[in-house]
């Protein structure tokens, strides 16, 4: 595994830092796919830096995923936005792909929030609902894969992070209060809030009916491929972390019929029970995140603003 030297970073944090003249962003936020429209709220001198020109950022090959920084004023905060976002799962490694949270740390951000699209395990959860990440299981994290493998660099974090209370739960209780006292959202929009645990799976493939039920079974409420190296990153550098999951599908996790008992019975001449199931698929996703994007947008900037 290659090892990206402090200087890299450095490097790239420089480069960015002289596009923004003296606009030093305070709150990153990771816009998730189909998520992306939320920089396109920032307002005030808008400046966009495309990750292609920044020295040490690789390419986001995800489609909705735009591939930019952009900078900006969001409810009164100095905002940068990643339009964008890099997957393991794209053949990165965990370190290129949380780069750009290093650098946003170097421009001087101390608040990081996290959206994702993710499907919903845990049945209560409905299409277009918002969970807010309090833990998170990671099996790739378990397994070796995990940005803060080989040599630590010092300048930015401790050698041994504790991730306990990852996700910062004065901004969980923030976002609670905007959802308790924003009616509007809840009564006229149907915005439903929940908190649960998000498992980070490696992708790209949707998860199989059996992992999905072992995830469950481990206490997961939502299943996504990105987010948890980002937010890990993000702590050793010291941040606050705010992460949340919009439910872009519901999972499949209902046991595959016996085929021989299944069988049998139709030799039998027995009625069969037909059920038809939604698979999952990326053009799904995409769709629920731009059918929830203004109630997220919303929800966003009144968290940013009670920030």
């Amino acid at each position: 595994m290659e090892h990206i030297p402090y200087e890299t970073f450095v490097k790239s944090a420089d480069y960015v830092r002289a596009q923004l003249s003296d606009f030093a962003p305070e709150i990153g936020i990771v816009c998730g796919s189909g998520l992306s429209s939320l920089a396109d709220t920032l307002e005030g001198n808008i400046t966009i830096v495309k990750y292609d020109d920044i020295p040490g950022f690789v390419r986001s090959t995800v489609e909705g995923h735009k591939g930019q920084l952009v900078f900006g004023m969001l409810a009164g905060k100095r905002v940068a936005c990643m339009q964008g976002r890099f997957h393991c799962y794209e053949g990165y490694t965990a370190q290129q792909a949380t780069f750009p949270i290093r650098v946003l740390h170097l421009l001087g951000v101390k608040v990081l929030l996290v959206t994702n699209a993710a499907g919903g395990i845990n049945h209560d959860y409905e299409v277009g609902d918002v969970a807010l990440i309090a833990d998170h299981l990671s099996i790739p994290g378990i397994a070796g894969s995990n940005a803060l493998i080989g040599p630590n660099i010092s300048e930015f974090g401790l050698r041994f992070t504790s991730i306990s209370d990852l996700y910062t739960p004065r901004l969980r209780r923030i976002a609670a209060k905007v959802y308790l006292t924003h009616t509007e959202l809840r009564e006229e929009r149907g915005f439903r809030l929940h908190e649960g645990i998000y498992g980070w799976c490696y992708g790209p493939c949707f998860e199989s009916r059996a992992e999905l039920r072992a995830l469950k079974t481990l206490g997961v409420d939502l299943a996504g491929m990105s987010t948890v190296p980002e937010t890990v990153v993000a702590k050793h550098c010291g941040m606050e972390v705010l992460a949340m999951s919009l439910v872009t599908n519901k999972c499949v996790d209902r046991r595959e019929p016996n085929t021989i008992e299944a069988l049998r019975a139709e030799m039998a001449g027995q009625a069969q029970e037909v059920v038809v199931e939604a698979f999952p698929h990326h053009e799904e996703v995409l769709a629920a995140a731009a059918a929830r994007t203004a109630d997220v947008q919303e929800f966003v900037r009144c968290i940013v603003r009670e920030i």
